[in-house]
């Protein structure tokens, strides 16, 4: 019994001193500020909740806020409204105007895309059991990908949105499918790398690592906090992001950048249905630059922001272009 005690006793010191050294390699630091290169999300599914013509606001970000890097959302119901008969139209248009601005677009495919409910299945597809889904989306992505993969405004291509997370309303979670997408997206298209997505809150990336060529990392720092039932601000500071993404780099030679930097509120629902009060208590102008200044102490070369959408829709929906203008100086370089 005492051997056992013992034992214990050693592990249990054990676990306590690497507990110490995780903290300390994720809290200890601080990095110099940067300049990266800037994107934006763009959610056409989005827009249109918000009331908003896509093609509107499509252009105004490439035009006006002058992005030159675009995450773009593609949604398996959209694009596949019925079994094997596919649109588009809007997804073409899209990278017509990204070639013609000389943008570069990261390419958002399959099952689970950026924006609720995550998981984005057709209807017709919804009753199909795992493997059938699995069977259908192989068929998408091929379409997808084959259809896209000689445009010039293509930098790479992100097989589904945080993949390795348990979030949203989606049938399953497979890992192993994940890799045969990650395969049928290289074998159609060996020209362009793929980005595999993970929380930058809860994840050293390490999964994604293996996955992908490249790890898209999350960034948001004040949330509503489901569990607790209370707004939450994150406590790592911006070495920690640091520190991991110099851990993939040692570890398999891969870079990490932003995907979402959290530049929207984030509340107890869909901000739409907030108030801009409820907002604010997530994103005032004050959080936006702090967000800002803290991407920029990361280390992280590029960053994309969360919440371009939003900025548009409380320009021109509630007549205040604050976030807009603000933006609109990042991206100018001021």
């Amino acid at each position: 019994m005492k051997i056992v005690l013992r034992i214990a006793k050693v592990v249990g010191m054990a676990l306590a001193a690497a507990l110490v050294l995780v903290i300390l390699f994720l809290t200890v630091g601080r990095t110099k500020a940067m300049q990266p290169e800037w994107g934006v999300n763009f959610s056409e599914k989005l827009i249109g909740d918000l009331g908003l013509s896509p093609r509107e606001v499509y252009a105004a970000i490439l035009d006006d806020l002058g992005a030159k890097r675009v995450k773009l959302a593609t949604y398996w119901d959209i694009l596949e409204p019925t079994d094997n008969n596919f649109d588009f139209n809007n997804l073409d248009e899209q990278f017509a105007q990204a070639e013609k601005h000389n943008a570069e677009i990261i390419l958002v495919v399959g099952m689970k895309t950026p924006r609720w409910p995550e998981c984005h299945l057709p209807e017709w597809a919804k009753n199909l059991n795992q493997s059938q889904q699995q069977e259908q989306i192989l068929e998408y992505l091929r379409a997808v990908v084959s259809r896209y993969k000689g445009s010039p405004a293509l930098y790479m291509w992100q097989v589904e949105n945080e993949p390795l997370f348990d979030f949203g309303e989606c049938p399953w979670l497979d890992i192993s499918f994940l890799r045969k997408e990650v395969a049928l997206v290289k074998e159609i298209d060996s020209a362009h790398p793929v980005l595999i997505s993970d929380t930058g809150e809860y994840s050293f990336w390490i999964q994604a690592a293996r996955i992908g060529d490249v790890v898209g990392t999350t960034l948001y720092r004040k949330v509503w906090f489901k569990q607790a039932q209370m707004y939450f601000a994150y406590f790592l500071p911006a070495i920690s992001y640091k520190r991991r993404a110099d851990l993939i780099r040692t570890l398999f030679g891969k870079e990490v950048i932003d995907v979402e930097l959290q530049a929207e509120p984030w509340g107890p629902r869909l901000y739409y249905d907030l108030s801009l009060e409820e907002q604010a208590k997530t994103m005032n102008l004050e959080q936006f630059r702090k967000n800002v200044d803290f991407a920029r102490h990361t280390g992280l070369k590029q960053h994309y922001f969360w919440g371009a959408e939003w900025w548009y829709w409380l320009k021109v929906k509630h007549n205040d272009p604050s976030f807009w203008d603000e933006a609109k100086k990042i991206f100018a370089g001021s």
